[in-house]
């Protein structure tokens, strides 16, 4: 496939300085792989990566209030002499640790780079794998996330020339941040797929959450069974969201493509293939290009399987981005196994899992669209209770958007 003449892939090496300790599973190693993967299979021949410039320290207050910031600044200085404990900070999830306001700062700027090269009319689509920091919140961090980068490139992006944004979010954990930030702003859909709040933190996600009084039905949850497949997974997703925003008509999608999802994921009970994530983020592209004229700015997430997922699902981020579409039955280069193979045990403070032989794994990606009766006694244990789900979310949003909850068509 051609490579698409208008994208753009943002990199600061610095992110790759956002590592809370050795053994934190969100390690930044799986960015470096992810990009030597992409390298070794083609996908960024002839990509001139770009390079964001300083982030202006005014930009981090679209989301998060300065006593916060100020936190961040002095516990990454090495010389926090204040209580960090109700700002999320100092504990397992969110270790202090060395520069963290400047690595996390440099998520939000290759992010808000991307967002501006699409409001400038630079590029039509933009990648920051680093991004994705879903969790943080206006005055704490939470989730392995210190500063919100979709929150501020979405709120950047309202004020200049953007009303109706859509963020699709597909990471396993709810994307709980990004819709506080914009609960009652009516401007900015939220639309979450992600494991039963149930059975995984944050415990928030559930299809009753609706979005503020002067925004209500523009939080769309969309919760899935524990072990949910990719037939499955992709039936909720085709059954929810490509119906919400047509009648949203976004100007823009961005979207978190968090790879947690995967079913060797050690953090979340979902059961996708990297085939099945690839699927979801060729799915988001062709909604940008139906809605939005190809506007679609797409950032990371969570996935902690550092060297058998992360890198095979970013990478066919990436291709979808750049419109260098890898076939997963594509082999795994000698040259990236043995960069694997060469790395220091300390930089695999995650769990690696096995290195793959090719950047699928034969995932079955075809699903059966949902129906109003699919969801009855004589359906598999599996698809029943996904269905469930499905018509819970749907009864709950499409009314408020004039969408019949049964009719298949909508």
């Amino acid at each position: 496939m051609p490579r698409f003449p208008d994208s753009q892939v943002v990199w600061d090496p610095s992110v790759l300085d956002y590592r809370f300790s050795q053994h934190h599973p969100m390690d930044p190693v799986r960015l470096k792989l992810t990009l030597e993967l992409a390298r070794s299979v083609g996908v960024l021949d002839g990509v001139e990566l770009t390079v964001p410039g300083r982030l202006d320290p005014l930009e981090l207050a679209r989301a998060h209030t300065d006593d916060y910031q100020a936190a961040v600044r002095v516990a990454g200085s090495g010389r926090a002499r204040i209580d960090l404990t109700g700002y999320g900070l100092g504990n397992d999830d969110n270790p202090v640790f060395l520069h963290m306001h400047e690595a996390a700062a440099s998520i939000v700027g290759s992010t808000l780079s991307g967002a501006r090269a699409i409001a400038s009319g630079t590029t039509t689509r933009a990648v920051n794998i680093a991004g994705g920091m879903h969790h943080a919140m206006r005055s704490h961090a939470s989730g392995f996330c210190i500063y919100n980068d979709a929150a501020i490139a979405i709120s950047w992006l309202l004020d200049n020339g953007f009303d109706r944004i859509a963020y699709v979010d597909i990471d396993a954990h709810h994307g709980d941040g990004v819709q506080a930030a914009f609960w009652n702003d009516p401007r900015v859909m939220t639309v979450s797929l992600h494991e039963d709040p149930q059975h995984l933190w944050p415990n928030t996600g559930y299809p009753t959450e609706l979005g503020g009084p002067e925004a209500r039905g523009t939080a769309i949850n969309v919760p899935v069974p524990a072990f949910c497949p990719d037939g499955l997974w992709l039936r909720a997703f085709h059954a929810v969201v490509p119906s919400v925003l047509r009648e949203f008509r976004p100007q823009l999608i961005v979207s978190q493509c968090g790879c947690d999802s995967h079913a060797s994921d050690p953090l979340t009970d979902l059961s996708l293939t990297v085939d099945g994530q690839r699927a979801a983020i060729l799915a988001m592209r062709d909604l940008a290009d139906e809605l939005c004229d190809g506007r679609w700015l797409a950032v990371g997430g969570g996935g902690y399987q550092l060297v058998s997922v992360v890198p095979r699902a970013w990478t066919h981020l990436l291709a979808a981005v750049i419109g260098t579409d890898v076939d997963p039955a594509t082999p795994i280069p000698d040259s990236w196994k043995d960069l694997v193979a060469e790395l220091p045990a300390d930089r695999l403070g995650g769990v690696p899992g096995p290195v793959p032989e090719t950047m699928g794994e034969g995932g079955d990606v075809a699903f059966t669209p949902w129906e109003p009766a699919s969801h009855d006694a004589t359906s598999p244990p599996a698809d029943a209770a996904a269905d469930r789900f499905i018509a819970r979310a749907r009864s709950a949003v499409f009314p408020l958007h004039g969408l019949d909850p049964e009719d298949p068509r909508d």
